[in-house]
């Protein structure tokens, strides 16, 4: 059983061991997004892309929260309990949660309900279009049959169901009005982490009758209610939103919180670096243009104030189109047969060195960022302190190196190359292939990335196999380019949403409606080379098997290595980065919200600032 109380003591005494600033703290924060990074829904349930749920987390209050160190904590829950070891969950919510509109006036009582609410809503497939359901699916008695129930009801029909025939199949339920209860598929553990995802947040039924279903699908920041610290009160597209601190927030004497938090849209990398020594912004974070300059310069105004960042919670990797289509509309035959072959595939695995790409990053220390996993590392950890991450890298035989790109293999990628070269040719494909990439037209950091990427694949692998074929998006990456299946490559981050391998492995398996990478990006389920389907299919099983492991982490982790390898070892997924940057701020990173998993780690709470930047000096003491 888990009680707040001990939390709370813990969490009391860790800030009690942070050193605070001597200088004034900041009262209204000023942060920035690159416009490559707008939002694309303020629909909370819906949105599984971190450019949303960033600024949405900070509008909806979870029934649980992480503190700087990670620590699960209360929320909306003030407390939580199992009786039967981990298959029964009981959160308590505390009694004076409200929902407000952006303007801050009062809309409703936030009760117990609207945990039941939400969950319907994510689980109602003509509701919420399969999106999110993977984890309630996966650890909720009756969640997967509610979900089958509606996708075969007519459209219409689902979306008029409330929470009846919702009760009558889960195992949700409130044994009274701030009394929320989930009972698991088996004895789970880590069901609490998922308490502090967007699969679990409220949602209120006053505002679905007010606004409708297809009203809230289409939610902006003026119809959206909130109940978390902030409230949306200004949102221009592509310029800048302002944060608001919520009046009503019912943890407003206990946490910290600014007066608004206003994040300007921009350009570029560079463009934000100008603002921020303009006075503007509160951090940055470098581009490698300006780190080499502070860096080299010991005399340099910035020099003493260089931070090397905490690593985010996003692994990225280099996600293949197994479906990709020309400009109009018909299959790309070239770049789908190539990337069909598994040679072709590994040649890119083993041959590509992403040195000077993570250079990009980290111009000081680029092999900080490597990274040959696809699951992110600190997500889950065994009974004998092992990351799960090293038990896939002790699968694949491979450890990081201090001096080169650990996984890269001249000799295997010269053979994988070779192999493929003879095969697609004899398939009658004009080589080399062109690996079709989408930036935004407007990015000039996008731009100098993307050739810094074209130039180490002809580096390591020359030009008569593949080469990159750069192209441009106006706004939107999923309507322009993601929807008509433009690419044949995505580099993106993928973190994870609770404490658990299953994040990251079930997002691309074959066959499954909730397999996000799978159904969004790759498009394996469109394939249609036999070899290829059947590793995709193994890939899966090795991955159904692990997840019905629910009686012994430890197995469970082993099983999930297994299969994690295995789509290593076949480049199904090719892993590639970490985020390690290098900025200058005004905000102690050890004194906000940090998780490995879950969006808590974007809430602008409890930050310690000031208005003088930081220096190395008082990270050391923020570190220690």
């Amino acid at each position: 059983m888990k009680k707040a109380l001990s939390l709370v003591l813990a969490l009391v005494m860790l800030l009690a061991c942070v050193p605070f600033a001597s200088a004034d703290e900041i009262k209204n924060f000023k942060d920035y997004q690159t416009q490559a990074n707008e939002m694309e829904t303020f629909c909370y349930h819906y949105s599984q892309a971190a450019v949303d749920l960033n600024v949405l987390s900070n509008c909806y209050e979870h029934l649980l929260t992480n503190d700087a160190a990670g620590a699960l904590i209360p929320a909306a829950a003030k407390e939580w309990s199992t009786p039967d070891g981990g298959q029964t969950w009981i959160f308590k919510l505390n009694e004076d949660i409200v929902w407000v509109d952006y303007t801050g006036e009062y809309m409703a009582d936030c009760t117990a309900e609207d945990w039941l609410t939400g969950l319907e809503w994510v689980l109602n497939f003509a509701k919420n279009k399969a999106a999110n359901t993977s984890m309630p699916m996966e650890m909720i008695k009756g969640a997967a049959e509610y979900y089958n129930y509606t996708k075969e009801l007519p459209e219409e029909e689902a979306k008029a169901l409330g929470l009846d025939k919702f009760l009558e199949m889960v195992a949700v339920s409130c044994p009274d009005q701030y009394t929320i209860q989930y009972e698991c598929v088996d004895k789970l553990a880590y069901f609490p982490s998922v308490a502090t995802y967007n699969c679990l947040a409220p949602l209120s039924a006053e505002l679905i009758d007010e606004i409708g279903v297809d009203g809230y699908f289409g939610a902006d920041y003026t119809t959206m209610w909130y109940n978390g610290p902030y409230t949306i009160t200004t949102y221009i597209y592509q310029n800048e939103k302002v944060l608001t601190k919520n009046a009503s927030y019912h943890a407003i004497d206990e946490v910290k919180l600014f007066d608004t938090v206003t994040v300007k849209m921009v350009e570029s990398s560079d463009v934000a670096y100008e603002m921020f020594d303009a006075g503007e912004l509160d951090y940055i974070e470098l581009p490698a243009s300006k780190l080499n300059t502070i860096y080299n310069d010991p005399n340099h105004k910035y020099h003493n104030n260089l931070i090397e960042a905490r690593p985010t919670k996003y692994s990225y990797q280099i996600h293949l189109v197994y479906d990709k289509k020309m400009e109009d509309g018909t299959p790309d035959v070239a770049w789908n047969t190539a990337v069909a072959n598994e040679n072709f595939r590994l040649a890119l695995y083993y041959g590509l060195d992403a040195t000077n790409y993570l250079a990009r990053t980290n111009d000081i220390n680029p092999l900080s960022c490597q990274n040959f996993c696809y699951t992110a590392n600190a997500v889950s950890v065994n009974s004998a302190g092992v990351d799960y991450t090293q038990l896939v890298r002790d699968n694949l035989g491979l450890q990081y190196a201090n001096d080169h790109f650990a996984r890269l293999d001249a000799e295997k990628a010269a053979a994988y190359k070779a192999a493929a070269i003879e095969e697609l040719t004899a398939a009658g494909i004009e080589l080399p292939i062109k690996m079709a990439y989408y930036i935004s037209g407007s990015s000039t950091t996008a731009k100098e990335t993307a050739d810094v990427f074209a130039n180490l694949i002809k580096t390591c692998l020359g030009d008569d196999l593949v080469v990159l074929d750069t192209k441009t998006y106006v706004s939107k990456l999923n309507t322009e380019v993601r929807d008509p299946q433009l690419a044949s490559i995505y580099i993106n981050g993928w973190g994870a949403d609770f404490a658990d391998p299953i994040n990251f492995l079930g997002q691309e398996t074959y066959g499954e409606d909730n397999a996000y990478y799978s159904q969004s990006y790759s498009k394996i389920n469109n394939a249609t080379d036999e070899k290829l389907i059947a590793t995709y299919k193994e890939f899966t099983r090795l991955v159904n098997e692990a997840k019905a492991i629910t009686d012994d982490l430890d197995a469970r982790y082993a099983a999930f290595a297994v299969a994690e390898a295995y789509m290593l070892e076949h480049a199904l997924v090719i892993p590639w980065s970490y985020s390690v940057v290098w900025e200058l701020t005004k905000v102690n990173n050890y004194s906000k919200v940090y998780s490995a998993y879950g969006n808590q780690s974007e809430r602008y709470v409890n930050y310690e600032t000031s208005t003088e930047l930081y220096t190395a000096e008082d990270y050391k003491a923020f570190v220690k």
